[in-house]
């Protein structure tokens, strides 16, 4: 899938080269955010990409990173930590924060989620902090090594399977784990709170969110990913916490950043996200975000309305809002209105009234619903002006569509 990224490195606080992928929205981001990956995982695992897409699709840019000694990053895993995962976030908001802007937004998934709870008091400028699967306390890891545990213990050292590979871990990092009060960093945030989790995740049970939840204070929010599993293997789980973290978090943006990329009231400017072959933003008047896509089965990823739904939508509406101001005008009863609307293509000889006798045209069936104590007098007249809005007089008229070609 097509994006628009950049591949950085930085040192970690270990002083080796971390591996990092920003990705970037394709015009000017309205913030930076700051993802942090699971235990043992990577930043191009499933989820941290998936979410890193949806959000540079809402305009914010997107940095993540292997943590010392994992995936692309120099350095000995067994020379880390909680602390020094910790510690590389801090970095790699100081990263940010001299070459492009200081994170706004910070993301954990699972350890990594307990990484940015700690490492929140660090980055003043982050005003919103965002956990995904997240342990309430950094020793939950310690289940992943328990046929180990007692060899570390004694030997100091042990080579250990997680996730199918190797690893070598030391008695530090259990020492280090079992010292942490995330508690105490918790409820010193300071910082807005989303708190993600699915109640039949079974490597971190939902009782960490609770925990968590608890322990902060407000403005904190909680959403639950239902059937999801830990790692939001279903692309639609990722896409979905994407799109409520860019919703929720634009409240803790601050009025600047906002107003990036927002266009005059009475225009619409539409330009490619970069996060997927058709995927596309939409900003209106000035105040409202939205997007366009198509659907899978022509090479899209259904991630928003295609052009034809925005036209039959534009057209509903305005059919709607007509029917509403006549009722309104005239003291009909109306309780709501209905309008259902279909688009399709049909054989030009099987249209009686039309002018196009050949080949192709398009058709746009129309149900419209009133409900409400009204005369069959009434519910015709509403039905009649309906007919009349603005925008069916647009598209059933002649319209002039003036190009250019900016410079």
């Amino acid at each position: 899938m097509p994006t628009k990224f950049e591949k950085v490195t930085f040192k970690g606080v270990q002083g080796d080269d971390l591996d990092a992928r920003l990705d970037l929205p394709m015009g000017k981001p309205r913030a930076y955010a700051l993802f942090a990956h699971c235990f043992t995982c990577t930043k191009d695992i499933f989820a941290a990409a998936r979410i890193a897409e949806g959000l540079t699709a809402h305009g914010i840019a997107v940095l993540r990173f292997d943590f010392t000694g994992l995936g692309a990053s120099e350095g000995e895993f067994a020379n880390t930590n909680f602390s020094s995962n910790v510690g590389d976030l801090g970095a790699a908001a100081d990263f940010m924060r001299e070459h492009y802007a200081a994170p706004k937004i910070l993301i954990g998934h699972s350890l990594g989620g307990a990484a940015v709870l700690a490492a929140a008091g660090h980055v003043p400028e982050a005003a919103a902090v965002c956990t995904i699967g997240a342990p309430a306390d950094p020793a939950h890891v310690e289940h992943h090594l328990k046929g180990d545990l007692s060899k570390i213990e004694k030997d100091g050292i042990a080579e250990v399977r997680l996730v199918g590979r190797p690893f070598t871990v030391k008695k530090q990092f259990l020492d280090d784990i079992r010292a942490q009060n995330l508690s105490e960093a918790i409820g010193k945030l300071g910082k807005a709170l989303l708190i993600f989790h699915s109640p039949v995740d079974t490597v971190v049970g939902i009782d960490n969110a609770q925990a968590i939840y608890v322990a902060a204070k407000h403005p904190k929010s909680f959403v639950s990913l239902d059937d999801a599993d830990h790692l939001l293997s279903k692309r639609a789980d990722a896409v979905y916490a994407a799109d409520v973290i860019a919703a929720w978090a634009t409240r803790y943006l601050g009025e600047a950043e906002e107003d990036e990329g927002h266009t005059p009231e009475g225009t619409v400017l539409v330009e490619e996200t970069g996060a997927g072959k058709f995927a596309n933003r939409v900003l209106v008047g000035g105040r409202h975000r939205m997007r366009a896509d198509e659907p899978a089965r022509v090479g899209g990823d259904d991630t928003g309305p295609t052009p034809y739904d925005f036209l039959l939508a534009a057209l509903g509406t305005c059919k709607s809002m007509t029917m509403r101001m006549y009722a309104d005008r005239k003291g009909f009863p109306l309780e709501r209105a209905h309008v259902t609307l279909k688009h399709r293509k049909i054989h030009a000889d099987d249209c009686t009234d039309c002018e196009t006798k050949n080949g192709m045209i398009d058709e746009i069936l129309i149900a419209i619903e009133l409900d409400g104590d009204l005369t069959e007098e009434q519910r015709q007249r509403i039905f009649e002006i309906a007919d009349r809005c603005p925008v069916h007089h647009t598209i059933t008229h002649e319209i002039r569509i003036a190009s250019s070609l900016a410079e």
